[in-house]
């Protein structure tokens, strides 16, 4: 085990920390320290030393509270709509308990330093083509949120993109399943029983076309 390095007394950002609290975590020491506005929180070392954590949350929500007033949502009990995709995001990446997490923090997918500031996410997303409606979105579905793998998209362009949406070549093309129903007019849940339940040839489940009921009259 890696000699543990002595922080207690020391400060990061708004944090002093107070002592070692005996927890371990991904062989890491769990330190109990002091914000400056109060409040105590247990932190692991490497988040103090690699400044991922500078205080209690309360930077965060200040943060915040700030980039609404800059972008005129103060007072009227609003939050800036852009402020939700930063939050959701974050959630995802770096809370475990979030639904989604095992398909993004769960994966090694993390969110950019600068990102952690709420006033820099909407100022770049503001910049960047964000428009009422669209989401954000990773150029590379490995790849980590930040300015250069990210760009708004709509909810459709977005769904396209994810891991699940497989991708079918056939005839020297090649699209994702949505794309193909839309194309040859099959509906999604049809071609994709095609291929993953009935296990047909990419080429019949393309190409023959679909039964209708005759129903007497």
């Amino acid at each position: 085990m890696a000699k543990k390095k002595e922080l207690a007394g020391q400060r990061f950002g708004r944090l002093v920390v107070l002592y070692d609290t005996g927890e371990r975590k991904g062989g890491q020491v769990v330190w109990r320290c002091r914000c400056d506005c109060g409040n105590e929180v247990n932190v692991v070392g490497y988040n103090l030393t690699s400044g991922h954590t500078t205080s209690c949350g309360c930077y965060h929500r200040e943060r915040a509270a700030e980039a609404n007033t800059m972008h005129g949502m103060a007072g009227r009990g609003e939050r800036h709509p852009v402020y939700d995709a930063w939050f959701h995001m974050l959630q995802r990446c770096e809370n475990p308990k979030n639904k989604n997490y095992k398909d993004y923090g769960g994966r090694g997918i993390k969110v950019c330093a600068e990102w952690h500031d709420p006033a820099v996410f909407i100022e770049w997303a503001l910049a960047n083509g964000w428009q009422k409606g669209l989401q954000i979105d990773r150029i590379d579905n490995n790849g980590n949120y930040g300015p250069s793998n990210c760009h708004w998209v709509s909810s459709k362009e977005n769904n396209r993109n994810r891991r699940s949406n497989r991708l079918i070549t056939f005839d020297g093309k090649t699209q994702t399943m949505t794309e193909w129903a839309e194309e040859l007019s099959i509906s999604y849940c049809t071609l994709r029983d095609r291929i993953n339940k009935l296990h047909w040839p990419i080429e019949r489940a393309l190409v023959e076309p679909v039964r209708r009921l005759n129903h007497a009259s």
